[in-house]
């Protein structure tokens, strides 16, 4: 019995030792790279084709930017989910004389990044006497397609200017 007792402890201590070097080689392997340089410059190339395609009104193209079920996530509007339902948004919407997306941060690992910048734009709209300028940030999320190329998954957007007051004020 007192040899039970003495080696119940010594199992209980070689199984968790072995289960620690499980646990770390399982960690290892599931390490995922960091994005290359090359990586980091694709997904910065993406972003002028996405102000290219957007001061230039080519919506085909603009959306051939996302993957087919990306989500767009705009301001005070409903969440867009597909091509075709950011193409109809895109279509609507007045036409922008101005637009920057400067690059702020881009960051990931194997086959996803996210990318933090800011906007600034120039819309001039109908019945408007001066034209609408904003300024304000983004966060995309990227996903590497099989092909080497980045297509954007999730995009959302916010003004930095304040909402006009109600008119009830």
């Amino acid at each position: 019995m007192k040899k039970l007792l003495m080696v119940i402890p010594l199992v209980i201590l070689l199984c968790f030792t072995f289960g620690c070097q499980q646990g770390e080689e399982a960690a290892e392997e599931a390490m995922v790279e960091a994005l290359t340089d090359e990586d980091v410059a694709a997904i910065k190339a993406r972003f002028d084709e996405y102000a290219q395609f957007l001061l230039s009104g080519d919506w085909d193209a603009f959306v051939s930017l996302f993957i087919e079920n990306a989500v767009v996530m705009p301001p005070n509007e409903p969440i867009l989910q597909g091509r075709e339902a950011i193409k109809t948004s895109e279509e609507a919407s007045p036409p922008i004389q101005e637009f920057m997306i400067p690059v702020v941060e881009v960051d990931g690992r194997g086959d996803i990044a996210y990318v933090r910048g800011s906007y600034s734009l120039k819309i001039e709209m109908e019945g408007v006497p001066e034209p609408i300028q904003d300024t304000g940030k983004y966060i995309s999320i990227l996903r590497k397609q099989e092909d080497g190329s980045w297509l954007f998954a999730v995009d959302i957007w916010n003004s930095d200017m304040p909402l006009p007051p109600s008119e009830k004020e």
